[in-house]
């Protein structure tokens, strides 16, 4: 037998469990999602703020020599209130370039459901190529755009025929998603009005886009016109050929938002004597 001495000892040595049965990885996942969280609610916040609030807040934060270097000032230091000035002016405009990149995401996606919706309806497929939804410089603008023969209204009147109706009723619901105020314009071409020598294109323009609104009314509910516009032969479509048929149309249009929350202000120039957009 061996003496006690010559037994051997063992010692178990237990490891730590590194936090649980998956470590600190879920730590990692957690933090990057109470970020994407914060950053989101921040933003949400800034856009419920008014102008002078925003401007305040990016001049805390902004680096006043950044800025004055970034506008190319000398070395010497400029006056404070020289300062806050350029601070506004950038902070501005770099709020301004935010919220139109979110407002043109939300306009490309609402573009996309009442392009989709439409082509579900198999009644409105031949006049498809007559509706134009597209994104410019002004906003998002659905056009209803007639054809060789009357498409959208009946010949000479503002009376709606039903397909017009219908397809007023989809966009509505879709453009109501965006809670925002819409423009509806009226636009006829160049040949004179016949009957009525008291009623011409001026009044036939606005009286469509009346009726485009009276239309889309129950679906946008109150408030969701902003203004109901008439420009006769004014703005053609096209303006080398002002008695095509493709220049007799209703646009529906909503417009950008601004910093300070109201619509964008149109610029118009006139161009061989006709007003045009710019």
């Amino acid at each position: 037998m061996r003496s006690d001495d010559d037994r051997q000892i063992v010692r178990v040595v237990k490891k730590g469990d590194h936090g649980g049965h998956h470590g600190g990885a879920w730590k990692v996942a957690y933090a990057d999602f109470v970020t994407a969280l914060m950053a989101f609610f921040l933003v949400m916040w800034i856009l419920g703020l008014n102008q002078d609030t925003r401007k305040a807040i990016a001049a805390y934060f902004n680096d006043p020599m950044g800025v004055s270097r970034m506008l190319g000032g000398g070395k010497s230091l400029p006056s404070s209130t020289h300062s806050d000035d350029a601070l506004q002016k950038v902070s501005a405009v770099s709020m301004i370039n935010v919220i139109r990149r979110m407002q043109q995401a939300k306009f490309a996606q609402a573009k996309k459901k009442i392009e989709q919706k439409l082509r579900k309806l198999p009644e409105l497929k031949e006049l498809l190529k007559y509706i134009e939804v597209k994104i410019t410089s002004e906003g998002l603008r659905v056009e209803l755009l007639d054809g060789p023969s009357s498409t959208f209204f009946d010949t000479g009147s503002a009376h709606l025929k039903p397909r017009t109706v219908e397809i007023l009723r989809v966009v509505a619901a879709e453009l109501k998603k965006l809670n925002q105020p819409i423009v509806i314009e009226g636009h006829t071409d160049r040949r004179p009005y016949s009957g009525n020598l008291q009623y011409g294109n001026w009044e036939l323009s606005t009286d469509r886009a009346n009726a485009a609104r009276r239309a889309m009314a129950g679906e946008l509910g109150p408030g969701g016109i902003a203004e109901v516009r008439g420009y006769a032969d004014r703005m053609p479509r096209i303006p080398s050929d002002p008695y095509n048929y493709a220049n007799r149309r209703v646009t529906i249009l909503v417009p950008f938002k601004e910093q300070s929350g109201e619509h964008t202000v149109q610029t118009v120039k006139l161009v061989n004597g006709n007003p045009q957009r710019v």
